[in-house]
Formats: C-alpha cells, sequence, structure tokens
C-alpha cells in the first residue's frame, strides 16, 4: 500500500466524534449535530458580520457601536464554544441545553420588542425578528435531533 493510499485511508476513518454512548448510533445523532453546528455557523457569522460593521449598523438598527460590536462579539464566542460542543460524545445533553437557551433566547426577544425596552428602529427589529425566525427554525431541527435520540 503506497503512503497515498494510507493517507486517504486515514482520512476516511477520522471522524469528529471521538466515541459514542452506548446504543447510539451515528446515524442517529446525525441531524442534531448538523443542527447545532448550523446554529453555531449562524451566530459565529452573523456575530463576525455585526462585530466588523459595529458603527454603520448600530446607527442603522438604534444601538450603539459598543453594543452592537460586544453582542457580536458574544456571538463569534457562542457559536465557537457551540461548534466544539457539537462534537462532545454526550449529545443529547448538549443538545438539551441550546434547544431550552434558544427557547429562552426567543421568549427574551418577545419581551423586548413587545415592551420597547431597547430603542431600536423599524430596521432594528426587522433584524431581530428574522434572526429569531432562524433560531425558531434551527431550534425545531435540534428538538428533532433529541427526539430521535430519546
Amino acid at each position: 500500500m503506497s503512503i497515498w493510499q494510507r493517507h486517504l485511508r486515514t482520512l476516511s476513518d477520522m471522524t469528529a466524534v471521538t466515541h459514542r454512548p452506548a446504543g447510539v448510533t451515528p446515524s442517529q445523532d446525525q441531524l442534531l449535530r448538523v443542527a447545532l453546528r448550523a446554529d453555531a455557523t449562524m451566530c459565529a457569522g452573523l456575530g463576525l458580520f455585526v462585530a466588523m460593521a459595529a458603527d454603520p449598523l448600530g446607527r442603522l438598527i438604534g444601538l450603539t457601536a459598543t453594543a452592537a460590536w460586544l453582542g457580536g462579539a458574544a456571538l463569534v464566542a457562542y457559536g465557537a464554544a457551540l461548534y466544539s460542543a457539537a462534537r462532545l460524545a454526550g449529545i443529547r445533553r448538549v443538545g438539551v441545553a441550546v434547544l431550552a437557551g434558544n427557547v429562552a433566547f426567543t421568549a427574551a426577544v418577545a419581551v423586548v420588542l413587545v415592551s420597547g425596552a431597547l430603542p431600536l428602529t423599524h430596521a432594528g427589529v426587522a433584524a431581530a425578528l428574522g434572526f429569531t425566525a432562524a433560531t425558531v427554525g434551527l431550534s425545531w431541527l435540534q428538538y428533532l435531533g433529541v427526539r430521535r435520540l430519546a
């Protein structure tokens, strides 16, 4: 066997999951892992955009540049942590925790928008609703992935 064949075989045997709980097959936890990684990617990508364009974006949505930058940086950090957590063996616990957090986030956004606690412009309200809608969609996939493992 040539060095390239061994290298390709090694690459094909690699996986991001080092071990799974007993009785869980890769096909059972794949939906949850993909949903968690999609959530992580969306949060980190949006956070990076918001942090990079904090000043003009802050003016557009009605927040200060500092608040926009802090929100973007927090999303980047959360996305990185979630992406790392998506490879853990106890993925069901991670999925339940993220799902609960997403539900709490959605409720908090609804309260903030209804109460007018933040001085958001119409563009800011639309952005919050769009991000929340994406969060709800990913939460649904996470819910289905958690149920598949039950």
